[in-house]
């Protein structure tokens, strides 16, 4: 892409001297949602483009909904549908060209677009060892490779990029490997996260429509919106979003997605129930800690959806 150079990654992000009136971020990820926050909340005029039709694409609709409502609220605008062609222009007078003529000046452009593993130099092909397009290494489900004494851990596998889950992952592995626990491995099914954007987004387990395609009618989706205590006399009043989403008769929770303060701390206790197969009717039985946001994960009433 003619001028590629003259934006920077996060990287650049931390070797700024100064900052920026006028932001341009390409991508829709969580750096990318990350840094428009930061931007924004110091003062940068921020401009998001999406190659697609919203942000946070893997995640629940929910959150990438609730999200780019505060963001109008905080003036962070998204473009959608914006493919960048072209950067023209010098540091600090930068513009910016996308497919559909579209043109977006800004003193700073961050590539928010996603990283290619560093393996093409470390002589893998003389080990055998295999790797797909992007340079990623393919692994089963006890981080070996297709070399039987090779193993990969870590984002270069291209599994959950979070540091984490690089670190369980190898920590199970040495357990496999020399602390004689043979079936020792990481279970990639339930992992929480957490988005540092503003407001900061929690998750772990299925989206909606993840649980849908594979329950069908046997799931149930409870939702609660609100406007925390903490914001309750303020002037800005930013939303509280949570949705439980639950499976079988039992109404298992295959899935808990917050959005709002709090939702980052709160994540870690909820991921545990969720691991260990809490149910509904659990939560329910839970008795509240008020005035807290967290409480309304287990005082969510009503028959779902």
């Amino acid at each position: 892409l003619p001028g590629a150079e003259k934006g920077i990654t996060s990287d650049g992000f931390f070797e700024l001297e100064k900052r920026p009136e006028r932001v341009v971020i390409a991508g829709t990820g969580y750096v990318a949602v990350e840094l428009a926050g930061v931007f924004a909340a110091l003062g940068s005029e921020v401009t998001v483009l999406a190659r697609y039709d919203s942000v946070l694409r893997s995640f629940d609709p929910m959150l990438q909904a609730v999200l780019i409502e505060e963001w109008k609220k905080s003036g962070v605008a998204l473009v959608t549908g914006a493919r960048p062609t072209e950067v023209r222009g010098e540091p600090h007078a930068l513009e910016i060209l996308t497919e559909k003529g579209g043109r977006f000046a800004g003193d700073c452009l961050v590539w928010a677009i996603g990283r290619i593993p560093a393996t093409a130099d470390l002589g893998l092909e003389a080990a055998g060892v295999t790797v797909d397009d992007f340079g990623f290494i393919p692994t089963d489900g006890y981080q070996d490779t297709n070399v039987a004494s090779v193993h990969a851990i870590g984002d270069v596998t291209g599994r959950e990029a979070l540091t984490p889950v690089a670190i369980a992952a190898g920590r199970r592995l040495a357990d496999r490997l020399f602390g004689g626990i043979p079936d020792r491995r990481l279970d990639y099914e339930n992992i929480a996260t957490v988005i540092f954007s503003h407001p900061p987004i929690g998750t772990v387990g299925m989206t909606e429509n993840e649980a849908r395609a594979r329950y069908g009618d046997a799931m149930k989706v409870y939702e609660s919106r609100f406007t925390g205590l903490y914001n309750a006399i303020t002037r800005v009043r930013p939303v509280s979003a949570m949705k439980l989403v639950t499976a079988g008769p039992e109404e298992r929770v295959v899935g808990c997605h917050v959005i709002g303060q709090g939702a980052d701390e709160m994540m870690q206790g909820f991921a545990v129930a969720v691991r260990m197969g809490a149910t509904k009717r659990d939560f329910d039985d839970t008795v509240a800690i008020h005035p807290t946001s967290a409480e309304e994960l287990v005082t969510m009433r009503g028959p779902g959806r």
